[in-house]
């Protein structure tokens, strides 16, 4: 176990400052260092606008004349927009830049979102989040090639360079491969750079279509991007209608670099079954490569197959909304005022732009460390982009109020033998760079950490369906990606399993994988060093630096999730949340004690066969994690003799009792005898000098 000394501590805040900032996004080799922040604006929501009545489109009976009758019909009577030049010949009309509100911005309902022509004349709101104040129209909500809801085989184009580029990479801020390889890259690529290309969604039911999102080709080494492009909308994929602009086909601006999503709103929502883009422009040194997501409402269509098949609804009744930092501390008080005997909201520290850390209890004492009763975390909102997470916590904290009054005997024992921990949003501020010192976000969870003896812990990020599990930081200096296991690797992967196995889709073989990532060879976990190295992560701290098992959770591949969408991913992590505060209660537990029955503070539990020893808390009491089996156990601490036992462990759950009572050693004894009577211990060597000097006067 490591030393717990001043340079270890040192050390370990600057690495998880780093790791806390999130300068590169977990799970990609290399990002633009601005990442996070352009995130927050980029997609606090591209799709909040008043609607308008949607231009039904029917085939027509006849081909040839019949389509341009009904393409005149369908013109808008409005001016086109002046045009802009395009970096290939095609001209392209001059397209308004939408600027997001600081996510999340509220209900749907509430929220507009916002365009401007400039992000310099945007105004600002209370976080600094870019915010311009325009007419806008609502939206409908992504079709879901972000989250897969779409699958690969609603996804068609015209050529490909290979597969790796095929349509089915055609999805929203999907991430190439470290190497880029033929299976798993950053955008679909047309296998020509021409005119007649297209990729298009088949939504497999008459949808009413609003609006695209594109971006270009995630690569570190390419630089390929659409910069405008046309729409059309069919039926039955053979008769194509072109969205118009006026008297012609409307051509959309399209993007000028290969990160930031750029949305274009149809002037009026088309109702089709399929959406096609046809590229027209493109940038001058590269190639017709793009990533893309469709903003639609699906019509119903209760004989729909698919439509059934992908539906979820949830019976919980809870507030499926993103919230921002004021509606955030308001559900918080709710929840309290809802369940005062049981939750207690209190802050960790206070953030870099003065943010208070909140953080709610949950104990059926809240406010005290009941002895022998475990302490667990759920952490959230590392990365400011990382929306999902956060508002699953907090969902689980309407949900254990809920259902504690109804009296539900699952959440009852649980709140009742545990001691929760839940901290929603740990970055606040959204994206915060550790530049020099230590980030005051950092500084505030490890005090937290040390200050509470946490048994188990997770931190919910996004991006990925996966648990990943300590070291995060790999042995070798020279190596991106080593399997690098701790000595607890049995019970880390057992914690991590518990997670993904309860997940309704980190283990489904037949799902598609977020990324380039396919982890369904270890169930839907892994070890993180051997998926990406991380130098100094939450995870490492907490094994090397406490007695906390803390696992990295992602849970789900849309960072930033649609409203609409929150239902169904509280359903697909639901149980998972619970299952895995469960195994806080797993493996052994006891009090180590003197001879007059006092707890014994800062005692060391060691494993034989484990090389990771624990401490116990200040009354005494410890919780160690293990796996079924037979245990060698000793406790031991500074002026008291050694004690060791066998401990069984079963596989019910809950943890075995295993108390130690230590007696002092001697030379303990005889200082604590001489102390009790007022007298202290002889010195000789002091005694041997004075008696030399009084010798040595006696001669004088």
């Amino acid at each position: 176990m490591a030393h717990r000394g001043a340079a270890s501590r040192a050390l370990a805040l600057a690495l998880v400052a780093v790791a806390l900032a999130g300068v590169r996004a977990q799970g990609a080799a290399f990002e633009e260092p601005d990442y996070y922040g352009q995130e927050l604006w980029r997609r606090g929501r591209y799709y909040e606008q008043p609607e308008r009545e949607p231009e039904l489109f029917s085939p027509p009976l006849h081909e040839g004349l019949g389509v341009e009758k009904q393409e005149q019909q369908e013109q808008l009577q409005q001016e086109p927009r002046p045009p802009k030049k395009a970096a290939k010949p095609k001209k392209a009309p001059k397209r308004e830049k939408v600027v997001a509100e600081t996510p999340p911005p509220g209900k749907n309902s509430n929220r507009k979102g916002r365009r401007s022509k400039s992000l310099e004349k945007a105004a600002r709101d209370d976080h600094g989040v870019p915010v311009a104040h325009e007419d806008v129209r609502e939206s409908c909500p992504p079709l879901g090639l972000e989250t897969l809801k779409i699958t690969d085989f609603q996804l068609h184009a015209s050529t490909a360079k290979r597969y790796g580029l095929g349509a089915h990479r055609g999805r929203l801020n999907i991430q190439a491969g470290i190497n880029e390889n033929d299976f798993h890259d950053g955008a679909w690529c047309a296998g020509r750079n021409d005119l007649h290309q297209w990729i298009e969604v088949d939504a497999r039911r008459l949808t009413r279509f609003t609006g695209v999102i594109t971006q270009g080709r995630n690569s570190l080494w390419l630089s390929d991007w659409v910069t405008s492009y046309k729409v059309m909308v069919s039926n039955d994929s053979h008769t194509w209608v072109t969205v118009k602009n006026g008297s012609g086909d409307m051509i959309f601006e399209g993007n000028s670099e290969k990160e930031i999503p750029v949305l274009n709103e149809l002037p009026v929502p088309m109702v089709a079954r399929y959406i096609r883009v046809n590229p027209q422009s493109w940038f001058d040194n590269g190639s017709i490569c793009m990533r893309m997501e469709i903003l639609g409402c699906p019509l119903p269509d209760p004989n729909n197959y698919y439509h059934r098949r992908n539906e979820m609804t949830t019976t919980d009744d809870l507030d499926f909304k993103h919230h921002n930092y004021k509606e955030m501390r308001q559900l918080m008080k709710v929840v309290n005022e809802m369940c005062p005997n049981i939750t207690r909201i209190y802050n960790i520290g206070k953030s870099h732009q003065g943010l208070k850390l909140y953080a709610v209890e949950i104990s059926d004492h809240p406010g005290e460390h009941e002895v022998g009763e475990p302490e667990f975390h759920y952490i959230a909102g590392a990365h400011g982009n990382e929306v999902l997470g956060r508002e699953l916590l907090l969902l689980l904290l309407q949900f254990l109020c809920q259902e504690y009054l109804a009296q539900n005997t699952r959440i009852v024992r649980l709140v009742e033998e545990t001691r929760i921990h839940i901290l929603p949003s740990l970055n606040p501020d959204g994206y915060e760079k550790a530049c020099e010192g230590v980030a005051m976000e950092t500084r505030a969870v490890i005090a937290w950490m040390e200050k509470i003896p946490f048994v188990l812990g997770g931190n919910l990020q996004g991006g990925e369906l996966v648990v990943a599990y300590p070291y995060d930081m790999v042995r070798s200096l020279w190596k991106m990606q080593e399997h690098t296991p701790t000595p607890d690797d049995h019970v880390f992967r057992w914690l991590a399993y518990s997670y993904a196995s309860t997940h309704r889709l980190m283990t489904d073989a037949r799902r598609r994988v977020c990324h380039t990532e396919d982890f369904q060879k270890e169930e839907g976990t892994v070890n993180g060093a051997s998926w990406h190295t991380v130098a100094g992560s939450l995870n490492d701290f907490s094994y090397l630096h406490t007695n906390c098992f803390e696992l990295s959770i992602y849970v789900g591949c849309d960072k930033y999730p649609h409203e609409s969408e929150l239902p169904e991913e509280w359903e697909n992590n639901r149980e998972s949340l619970i299952v895995f505060m469960e195994q806080v209660h797993r493996g052994i537990k006891g009090i180590v004690r003197d001879l007059h029955g006092k707890g014994i503070p800062n005692a060391i539990i060691s494993v034989e066969g484990v090389n990771h020893d624990i401490r116990t808390a200040s009354d005494g009491d410890y919780w160690r994690l293990l796996n079924p089996g037979e245990y060698v156990v000793t406790a031991k601490a500074e002026g008291f003799v050694s004690s060791s036992k066998n401990c069984m462990v079963g596989y019910d759950m809950g943890a075995t009792r295993c108390d130690f009572i230590l007696s002092k050693t001697n030379l303990a004894r005889i200082r604590e005898i001489m102390e009790t009577f007022g007298k202290q211990p002889v010195s000789l060597p002091a005694r041997r000098l004075k008696l030399r000097g009084r010798k040595r006067r006696q001669r004088g």
